[in-house]
């Protein structure tokens, strides 16, 4: 009887699931797709990261008011972005940073039982990415004040990635610092196609690269990408467990491209 109450207790004491949905290169007054991943989002409560690439073509307020705003801007409250080259192209990330209420471009937050981690690929903006820069001192310090059983991690540019832009070593130190804290997800978008990649040093990455803007092709597959699309716009939907989590791709209106599947950490 003992035993049982306690394992009730232990149960209602845990974490509860918590819900992430993700994609990059989301808005542009040139594009309707940031609106068709919108209407997807709505549908899914939640966190929702944005993979850098909040809007086009420079990033400025006035491109966020009038290109972002109307889609995804509803869901500002909960999300928690990234930043990307666009976001900078106006020579600051100041109206990003300030449109978010954020105070830098890396950053950490709990998402029920897991860790979240938020970094900037952009490194000379942040002057590095390289092992000892301020963006990886900081990293390591975050990852060691925060002992999770999972974590994830997310920025614009991607570790690996079959697209026309490819996989980057300029983000290979906060990839180790990651992988040597044993963090299980990391997710990416600048190409503008999905992919999932088979772990690499115990991590699963995707590049979510479909949030509206438009659609880069693929022509040949990088080593360890599992499933790839480049058609369809999207969102990734992760389910985030107290040991584990599942994903999904949820396709827009009028795609039928899906991929789902789940991992332990």
């Amino acid at each position: 009887m003992l035993l049982s109450t306690l394992a009730a207790a232990l149960s209602l004491a845990a974490p509860g699931t918590a819900t992430l949905v993700a994609a990059g290169d989301v808005a542009s007054c040139r594009s309707s797709g940031d609106e068709a991943t919108a209407a997807l989002v709505a549908k899914v409560p939640g966190t929702v990261a944005v993979l850098g690439d909040i809007v086009y073509d420079r990033g400025t307020a006035a491109e966020l008011a009038r290109c972002y705003s109307p889609s995804w801007g509803r869901f500002r409250n909960r999300t928690r972005p990234a930043l990307g080259n666009h976001d900078y192209a106006s020579g600051s990330a100041a109206p990003a940073l300030a449109y978010f209420g954020l105070a830098r471009s890396y950053y950490s937050y709990e998402l029920g039982a897991w860790h979240a981690v938020v970094l900037d690929s952009n490194c000379w903006a942040v002057g590095g990415c390289g092992a000892g820069s301020p963006q990886e001192r900081w990293l390591r310090a975050d990852l060691a004040a925060h002992p999770a059983r999972c974590t994830l991690a997310y920025w614009h540019h991607p570790r690996f990635s079959s697209g026309l832009r490819g996989g980057t070593e300029a983000v290979a130190s906060l990839w180790n610092a990651l992988a040597e804290a044993g963090a299980d997800l990391v997710l990416a978008g600048h190409d503008h196609h999905y992919e999932r990649f088979a772990p690499v040093d115990g991590i699963r990455s995707f590049v979510v690269g479909t949030g509206g803007r438009n659609h880069y092709p693929v022509f040949r597959r990088a080593a360890g990408s599992e499933v790839v699309d480049f058609r369809t716009y999207g969102v990734l939907k992760l389910t985030l467990r107290a040991r584990g989590y599942d994903w999904r791709f949820l396709p827009a209106a009028g795609g039928t491209f899906t991929d789902a599947g789940s991992g332990r950490c």
